[in-house]
């Protein structure tokens, strides 16, 4: 019989350990829910930085692709424009325009304008930057009105 009774005893142990009684509180379970707690939130730490890192790169290869392709952009602008500038008829057109270039032999004419004519030009001249920096709404409705001639 001391074998039946030591194996009683043993297995009243196994029992004891599976259900948790630590005692009239069950400090078992609660040590239990503790460490896993304290493994869950190890885990959210240990991911979350570099879930943080992932989406922060993530971020900033998209804002690199767009300066990339703005770049890209200004570049084939800038390239027509070399290539405009490598084209002696444009050359020509813009001193022309520019500096006022005349070919030998043509007369170059310029028209002058009288006094009330010229003042009234600057005035408008320096009216100009004032209305375009107005807003859009503004300007309308002074070219419907009438207002600001």
């Amino acid at each position: 019989m001391n074998i039946a009774s030591t194996l009683r005893r043993r297995v009243r142990r196994r029992v004891n350990r599976r259900t948790g009684t630590g005692g009239a509180f069950g400090l078992a379970s609660t040590r239990r829910a503790a460490i896993l707690a304290l493994v869950v939130c190890a885990l959210a730490l240990s991911v979350a930085v570099p879930l943080r890192t992932y989406f922060t790169q993530q971020a900033e290869m998209t804002e690199a692709a767009e300066l990339r392709s703005r770049l890209e952009q200004e570049r084939g602008e800038l390239e027509q424009r070399r290539d405009q500038l490598s084209d002696p008829a444009h050359i020509e057109a813009e001193a022309r325009r520019r500096l006022r270039y005349v070919r030998p032999g043509e007369t170059p004419y310029i028209v002058q304008l009288p006094a009330e004519l010229r003042e009234q030009a600057e005035n408008s001249a320096d009216q100009q930057p004032e209305q375009q920096d107005a807003p859009w709404f503004a300007r309308l409705w002074r070219s419907i009105t009438g207002g600001g001639e």
